[in-house]
């Protein structure tokens, strides 16, 4: 009977563990529906005009995050008007870490000058389907007709602490050989964040 028991375990366990891994390269990502801080919803689907996107999963408080707003506005700039815009979400519990309640969210957007959608995971129940695990953690998705297809997973660049050392500029190269249909450079990289939050 213990025997049984501990078998169980260890089977929910190691499903678990797969499940926390969340998405690799190659992998068709979910679509969601979730609210952007102008109060409505905003879905991938919504962008029918969309090559990909750039998916940050970010939030207000992290110190890591904050470091990269302005190279956020800078890529959804750059990319949004070639098919590529940024979609920002915040995985956070808002019970965990009140910095990044709603609210807060949207007074954050709105200081930062954000030019793209900031959504919150309303019951964390995104971020676990595509495996982030840190703010920032960035998802390059390219859209094709078996679905939004994983291109890119981690981090932004490779010094967020100064933008102006930056010597490899991963989701800019990963979207500019996705325009030129060229071959993805670097697929994946450590993502370099704060750990998300939960209750």
């Amino acid at each position: 009977m213990k025997r049984n028991i501990l078998f169980i375990v260890f089977i929910l366990c190691t499903l678990a563990g797969l499940q926390a891994q969340g998405y690799k390269v190659g992998d068709s990502a979910t679509d969601f529906k979730l609210k952007n801080v102008d109060n409505k919803y905003v879905s991938l689907s919504d962008f029918s005009n969309a090559k990909g996107f750039i998916i940050v999963f970010t939030c207000n408080h992290c110190p890591y995050a904050k470091a990269y707003e302005e190279r956020l506005v800078a890529l959804d700039k750059k990319y949004k008007t070639k098919g590529y815009p940024v979609i920002a979400i915040n995985p956070n519990d808002p019970v965990a870490v009140p910095a990044d309640g709603f609210e807060e969210m949207q007074k954050r957007a709105q200081e930062a000058g954000f030019t793209f959608p900031y959504l919150l995971d309303e019951g964390q129940k995104i971020y676990p389907l595509y495996g982030a695990t840190r703010t920032p953690h960035v998802y390059v998705l390219q859209k094709t007709a078996k679905g939004n297809i994983v291109k890119y997973i981690g981090a932004i660049d490779d010094n967020y602490e100064d933008s102006s050392a930056v010597k490899t500029h991963y989701v800019a190269n990963v979207v500019e050989a996705l325009l030129s249909g060229q071959k993805v450079p670097v697929d994946f990289t450590k993502a370099i964040g704060c750990s998300i939050k939960v209750k």
